[in-house]
C-alpha cells in the first residue's frame, strides 16, 4: 500500500521546506546532550510521525520506499533528527507489515502515535555485545509476587531520541531464561534516562543510557517472546539507516558542487569547477550517489514485490554498500572545498563525521562481508 500522490507530494515539499533550517541547526547539536527539539516538533506539525501507520489506524500507510526517499530528505538537512525518527518510523511500517504488536495493545499504541507520541527500542547493554552476535540481556524481568506485574531492572544503552519518547520497547530475561519484549511507558516510576551521549558523530541523537529501575510494568504489556522466527522477520525498514547517511552524503555533494560553480580564485579568474581535477571529483561524487541510491531503491523496489523473501542478505549488503559510499563522497566533498572544510563553521566536518557514524549501526561490515561469503560458498 502507498500513500496518494498528493500526500506524497505534499510530504516532500514540506520537508524540502524545512531542509534549509534543520541544516542551520544542526551545528548546535554540537553541544554536549543537544537534541533538534524544534525539528521533530516541525516534523509533528505536518504529521510525519504517523505516516507508517496503516490507514485503517488513523495514518497514511506510507510504502517503504517512500519512507526512505522521505528520510534521506530529512537527512540533507540533519542526520541526527533523520536517524532519530527513523527507528520510530521504522517500527511502525514493520507493525504496519506484520501485525506483530499484542492486540490488546494496537488501540492504546496507534491512538497515542497519532497525537504524536514517539516510540524506540531499547536493546544493547552496555558490555555485553551487540544483540546481533547472540548477546542475552542482562535486563531482568520478574514477575510480582501477585502476577499483576512484570518489575523490569536493567540499563540500556544507545537509546536514540531518549529525549522525547513515549514508549520503549524493552527486551529483558524472564526467569525461566526466556526472552521478551515489553511496552514500557517512559512516564512508569523507575524510568529515567542517564546523560552519557558524548559522541562526536551524530550527537543530537541523543542516544543515552536508559534506566529501569524496578519498573512495573502490566503483565499484559509483555509484546512478545523472542523466537526464532520474530528474530528472522522481514526487516525492509532497516534500509533507513543508509537512506540517512546517503542524504548526509547528498548535503555534502550539495555543498561542494555550489562551492565548485562559485569560488573564483585571483589568480584562476574563473570558478574552480571549471578545472578538469575538480571536475573528476565531482564526477566521482555523481557516480557514488548514482550508484548508492540505484542500490538502495532497487532493493526496496524488490523487497516491495516480493513478500516471500526476506531480503536479509540484500538489506545488509546496501548497508555496508551505501555507509561506505557516504563517507567516500564526503571525503571528496571536503577534497574539492579543501582546508575551510575542517572550519568549525563549516557543514563538512560534521557530515564526515556523521556518515562514519553509520560504520556502527548495524549490521557492521564485517557480518555482512561474512554473510555474503557464506552465501557464495554455498
Amino acid at each position: 500500500m502507498t500513500a496518494t500522490t498528493d500526500v506524497r507530494n505534499k510530504i516532500m515539499t514540506k520537508l524540502k521546506e524545512l531542509t534549509p533550517d534543520f541544516q542551520k541547526r544542526e551545528g548546535e547539536l554540537d553541544e554536549l546532550n543537544s537534541f533538534p527539539y524544534q525539528n521533530v516538533k516541525e516534523l509533528k506539525e505536518i504529521a510525519y510521525t504517523t505516516l507508517t501507520l496503516p490507514k485503517v489506524l488513523g495514518g497514511e500507510g506510507i510504502s517503504l520506499t517512500e519512507f526512505l526517499t522521505f528520510q534521506e530528505q530529512i537527512a540533507k538537512g540533519c542526520g541526527s533528527t533523520a536517524l532519530s525518527i527513523g527507528w520510530h518510523m521504522g517500527i511502525i511500517l514493520e507493525f504496519a507489515e506484520h501485525n506483530h504488536w499484542k492486540k490488546e495493545l494496537v488501540p492504546l499504541l496507534s491512538n497515542e502515535i497519532q497525537k504524536g507520541a514517539l516510540i524506540n527500542t531499547a536493546e544493547s547493554e552496555r558490555n555485553a555485545g551487540s544483540p546481533l552476535r547472540g548477546a542475552r540481556p542482562t535486563t531482568t524481568a520478574v514477575l510480582s509476587s501477585d502476577q499483576q506485574y512484570y518489575i523490569i531492572t536493567g540499563e540500556k544503552t544507545f537509546t536514540s531520541a531518549s529525549p522525547v519518547l513515549d514508549f520503549i520497547f524493552v527486551t529483558a530475561t524472564l526467569e525461566d531464561g526466556k526472552i521478551a519484549t515489553f511496552l514500557v511507558p517512559k512516564s512508569l516510576k523507575g524510568v529515567s534516562i542517564r546523560e552519557t551521549w558524548d559522541s562526536v558523530a551524530l550527537r543530537g541523537t541523543a542516544s543515552h543510557d536508559l534506566i529501569l529501575d524496578y519498573v512495573e510494568v502490566p503483565v499484559n504489556y509483555l509484546m512478545e517472546y523472542s523466537t526464532h522466527e520474530n528474530k528472522n522477520r522481514r526487516k525492509g525498514w532497516l534500509l533507513h539507516i543508509p537512506a540517512c547517511y546517503l542524504g548526509i552524503a547528498g548535503a555534502a555533494r550539495d555543498y561542494a558542487v555550489k562551492f565548485a560553480a562559485n569560488y573564483v580564485p585571483t589568480s584562476l579568474g574563473k570558478p574552480i569547477g571549471t578545472l578538469p581535477n575538480i571536475q573528476q571529483q565531482i564526477g566521482e561524487m555523481e557516480l557514488k550517489l548514482l550508484l548508492s541510491k540505484q542500490f538502495l531503491f532497487g532493493v526496496a523496489a524488490q523487497y516491495e514485490e516480493s513478500p516471500q523473501k526476506d531480503y536479509k542478505l540484500e538489506i545488509a549488503a546496501v548497508k555496508t554498500f551505501v555507509t561506505n559510499q557516504a563517507i567516500e563522497i564526503v571525503d571528496l566533498a571536503m577534497r574539492i572545498v579543501g582546508a575551510r572544510s575542517l572550519s568549525q563553521q563549516n557543514p563538512l566536518h560534521r557530515y564526515y563525521q556523521n556518515a562514519r557514524a553509520g560504520l556502527h549501526n548495524p549490521p557492521m561490515d564485517d557480518i555482512t562481508l561474512q554473510m555474503l561469503a557464506e552465501n557464495a560458498l554455498k
